[in-house]
């Protein structure tokens, strides 16, 4: 039984601000600390369990956050981009689940660092009426390849909002949002063995987790962060504009939609 493990930063325990999770500074080199140990406490429980390989997905920003030397030997890790995955690649390798952590509410949410995909360019991001955080959307992308979402660890606000969608996840709680950028956080040590004990417990269950899936044709219905960013991105003849701030564009299925998303983040750069 192979495993994929997707790990984000906002979502990791004693993570609060920006600058923890952008290169460069001590912050950001004291948290990626944090996210390599729920990374590596997640392969131990999923290795506990029975898995006979596992994947780690380094989904974090320019996905080179997790030093390659000090993650769990037994693992194989996917890093860089751009991939056309993205934070689910390696669902395309036969894996049984996807377990995801140190995610995070969707943007306009109420949890710690609450984005979706780019915090710069993205406010709201609906498919077929439904609107998804990350969780949400590379959890429908894990679904078109039979992979279903097993576990996933972060703050209270974001398991809040994804329980409805994906009732037979294993959530893993390891901090309590109070504000953006402000909380209540078990320690790394605790946080991490709740992490490996709730992976235990997913992947023991794997075979029981149903697929979670979103049939096509998908409209995609996303809100930018500001006017000037969808004229950017309705410069794609496809796009259709809505407002001053929405626009909306049909996808045949959900890995096409993932992937026009990634395109109009890659492009807000030119406005940054």
């Amino acid at each position: 039984m192979q495993i994929l493990i997707s790990v984000d930063i906002e979502g990791v325990a004693g993570v609060y601000h920006p600058e923890q999770t952008r290169a460069g500074n001590p912050e950001y080199e004291r948290a990626r600390r944090l996210m390599l140990a729920e990374a590596n406490a997640a392969i131990a429980g999923a290795f506990d369990a029975g898995a006979s390989a596992v994947y780690v997905n380094d989904s974090h920003g320019g996905f080179r956050n997790l030093p390659p030397e000090l993650l769990d030997e037994r693992a194989q890790a996917i890093q860089g981009k751009p991939r056309y995955l993205s934070m689910a690649a390696g669902c395309e390798l036969g894996v049984a689940g996807m377990v995801c952590i140190g995610y995070h509410s969707r943007s306009k949410g109420r949890g710690i660092l609450a984005h979706t995909i780019n915090s710069f360019a993205f406010a709201r991001i609906a498919f077929n009426g439904q609107e998804l955080g990350e969780l949400g959307i590379y959890g429908l992308l894990a679904g078109q390849y039979g992979v279903p979402v097993l576990a996933a660890s972060g703050d209270d606000a974001f398991i809040e909002e994804h329980r409805a969608l994906l009732p037979a996840t294993e959530f893993i709680q390891v901090k309590r949002a109070s504000g953006f950028g402000s909380g209540i956080s078990l320690s790394p040590q605790a946080a991490c063995a709740a992490i490996r004990a709730g992976v235990v417990r997913a992947v023991a269950r794997a075979s029981q987790v149903p697929v979670w899936a979103m049939a096509g044709p998908i409209e995609v219905t996303l809100q930018a962060q500001t006017p000037a960013l969808a004229d950017l991105f309705c410069q794609w003849p496809t796009l259709q504009r809505c407002d001053g701030e929405r626009l909306r564009f049909t996808a045949p299925e959900v890995e096409s939609a993932v992937r026009m998303i990634n395109c109009l983040s890659a492009m807000s750069s030119m406005l940054r």
